[in-house]
């Protein structure tokens, strides 16, 4: 897990459409006028006597082009003594800034978050309050407590160098992993022998799961490219299709979105498992292909553009090893949920592509595949070249 070298970051993450990280644009919202809305609903939610203030109100430079975050300090009285919290809330985006998701169900990331908060030891911040009405901040809601800690960046990854990640110690960077795929092995633990996930399963035909899960990211897929369609994710999802593996694990719940960019680590110990808008029912493997393969995309671009990366981080076969340390489960192997992982990323990524031209901020490129960042690795996944490249 060394970084060869101290090198500085590129000006752009790659690919052939040009995605100028400092100009994306993630949120449409005024933090100010969000604030004023959510004193006032917080006067009703805590009732008479409360006055409540809402003050250092921010919206994160990192935040994400699914679900906003706002950030905020609450402050209010309680039984004539007054508190305060520091705290976060995730708004479902307007359907008007092209989101990148086709719904976003902020009522089940609540409840997941609870779920997990509950039955495990995995550190989740604590959730609040959920408000289903629109009308407050335009979208749907949560209030959870704020967890103070460091996040792996995206913009620029950090497998890019001039972050704390590549210029940590590679001790730091294991003991990160391990941490990482112990919370993980933690999440799985809640299964649907012993908890009621059936709020979780997507409305899909299948036999499995699995199945299940599949279908669901076919149906997005098309959601995506709609009359525009991509030669390459047709041949991607067909392969998933054609290569379905024979025998799976045992449903788990699944985080969905499992990448330490979504985790909060304090001295290179997870702190706070974030971002829970793709949670779902999935056998474990779904999450582990995830996990790995998402430091594998910011890792290839880092190759591409000749830096050295982070290239022991994060390979299959170490993470397949810890997990089976952390819960006594070995998982099966990775390389169809490998695939599977970058291939439902190559549908986000063209959403992504087409939002930032959709903002103004990138170019409608004359094929339309190369929409796709990553489009020469799913095509070396395809012809079967890419897997001799990576620690399997």
């Amino acid at each position: 897990m060394s970084a060869d070298e101290s090198v500085p970051p590129p000006a752009t993450p790659g690919g052939t459409v040009d995605l100028n990280a400092e100009r994306l644009t993630t949120s449409t919202r005024d933090p100010k006028e969000m604030a004023g809305q959510l004193q006032s609903w917080l006067a009703d939610r805590l009732g008479p006597g409360s006055a409540p203030t809402i003050t250092e109100v921010t919206s994160p430079a990192s935040n994400g082009m699914s679900s906003e975050t706002l950030l905020f300090t609450a402050g209010w009285n309680d039984a004539g003594a007054p508190i305060r919290h520091r705290l976060v809330a995730r708004i479902e985006p307007p359907a008007t800034a092209c989101p990148v998701f086709t719904s976003y169900d902020l009522g089940m990331q609540f409840r997941v978050m609870r779920l997990v908060h509950k039955h495990t030891s995995v550190p989740v911040p604590e959730t609040l309050w959920y408000e289903p009405d629109p009308r407050v901040l335009g979208g749907p809601f949560f209030v959870m407590d704020r967890v103070d800690g460091l996040v792996p960046p995206d913009v620029m990854p950090y497998t890019f160098g001039d972050n704390w990640v590549f210029d940590g110690t590679e001790a730091g960077r294991r003991t990160m992993q391990e941490s990482a795929i112990g919370a993980l092995a933690g999440i799985h633990a809640i299964a649907p022998d012993h908890h009621d996930l059936g709020f979780l399963e997507v409305g899909q035909p299948g036999s499995s799961s699995l199945e299940r899960h599949l279908n669901h990211w076919k149906e997005y897929q098309a959601w995506v490219v709609q009359d525009a369609p991509s030669p390459l994710l047709a041949e991607c999802f067909a392969w998933l299709v054609d290569n379905f593996p024979a025998e799976v694990s045992q449903d788990r719940l699944s985080w969905g979105d499992s990448r330490i960019g979504n985790m909060m680590f304090r001295d290179h110990q997870v702190v706070a498992v974030l971002d829970w808008e793709m949670a779902g029912v999935a056998p474990p493997e779904v999450d582990l292909g995830w996990m790995c393969y998402l430091h594998l995309f910011f890792q290839d671009l880092a190759t591409q553009l000749g830096v050295p990366g982070l290239p022991d981080m994060f390979r299959p076969v170490d993470v397949a090893e810890a997990y089976a340390k952390a819960s006594g489960r070995v998982p099966a192997e990775l390389t169809w949920y490998l695939a599977y992982a970058a291939m439902r990323h190559g549908a986000i990524m063209r959403r992504v592509s087409e939002r930032a031209i959709f903002f103004g901020e990138a170019e409608m490129p004359a094929d339309i595949d190369d929409l796709i960042v990553h489009r020469a690795t799913l095509r070396a996944m395809l012809d079967g070249s890419y897997w001799s490249t990576i620690a399997l």
